[in-house]
């Protein structure tokens, strides 16, 4: 796959979300969405750097621990900014009308806010560590612990993969994967240091080696690694230890991929390989209307101070 050369490479990072992107610069985040009307929905909000307050997650590893929080939060919140836009014809049925007058519609929104966070970290810890440790303990006992690391190795990406396609073939996801292409021809654009038009920007790479795509696939990756150093033991162990060594996994995962993405050389390069080949099963071609809105989105978080944005 041919490597893009670049003049800057930019921390600005973005999220396709439902019919729109949310964008986050070192000071800025913007959230646009295109609504049922075809006007666009905008959100901005300042940000101060998570390292400024507080210090301590400007250590390596720490940085990657932090961030990994942040984005979650801030994912989930631009999720549900952009689902008030998502025409929706159902009446509330009974149980519906009987929480809101219970609770309040406020006190109901923030609790399935929070239940969404909960899901959203649940699930995929779940699906892609916690599963494939018990399904290969499932395989006769005399199997050696390499053997069994190495079933559960293979598991995870199995699953990781059967996720992937699978979620792809649904409408709506489809779309959310044609504005991640968006996001990602939009930001290429910025760091070949082109005009952002829409014109410009359809001529970019759908894929980029800081995708968020290629990301969870190293932390698929480091976490074989780093449980195949474990000693195979009861399924309680198992699952105790992998809970235990996420944190460290993430880090570690973060500032492999902020190397990777930030340095050009054989090696690098060649690890960038299976992330921007995954990435053709969550980045797909986006129309004209997608990169408008990943234009409104990134113009609006570039610093006024040049060069701010650059990794260092």
């Amino acid at each position: 796959m041919k490597q893009q050369k670049v003049i800057r490479r930019t921390t600005i990072g973005g999220q396709a979300i439902l019919e729109g992107i949310m964008m986050k610069g070192p000071r800025k985040s913007c959230t646009v969405v295109r609504k049922p009307d075809g006007t666009l929905a905008i959100q901005e909000k300042d940000i101060t750097p998570l390292g400024e307050t507080y210090p301590v997650f400007k250590l390596p590893i720490l940085r990657g621990i932090g961030g990994m929080v942040w984005m979650l939060k801030d994912g989930f919140a631009a999720i549900e900014y952009s689902s008030q836009f998502i025409e929706d014809d159902e009446e509330p049925g009974k149980f519906d009308r009987w929480l809101m007058e219970k609770f309040g519609e406020q006190r109901i929104e923030a609790f399935f806010s929070a239940l969404s966070l909960v899901l959203g970290v649940a699930i995929p810890v779940a699906l892609f560590i916690l599963l494939p440790t018990l399904i290969a303990g499932l395989f006769p006992e005399d199997l050696s612990g390499i053997a069994k690391n190495t079933i559960e190795g293979i598991i995870k990406v199995l699953l990781f993969l059967a996720f992937m396609v699978s979620v792809s073939k649904m409408k709506d996801i489809y779309r959310t994967y044609c504005y991640h292409g968006a996001e990602h021809k939009t930001i290429y654009c910025y760091e070949k240091g082109l005009e952002l038009t829409v014109e410009n920007v359809r001529k970019q790479p759908r894929e980029h080696p800081r995708c968020g795509t290629s990301f969870l696939f190293v932390i698929i990756i480091i976490s074989i690694l780093a449980h195949a150093l474990v000693a195979w033991g009861s399924p309680a162990f198992r699952l105790v230890v992998r809970l235990a060594m996420l944190p460290l996994i993430v880090g570690v995962s973060y500032e492999l991929n902020r190397w990777v993405g930030r340095t050009d050389n054989a090696l690098t390069m060649l690890l960038r390989m299976p992330g921007l080949l995954l990435q053709r099963l969550t980045v797909f071609e986006p129309d004209d209307s997608m990169i408008e809105v990943a234009i409104e989105a990134l113009k609006r978080v570039i610093p006024e101070r040049e060069g701010e944005d650059e990794w260092k």
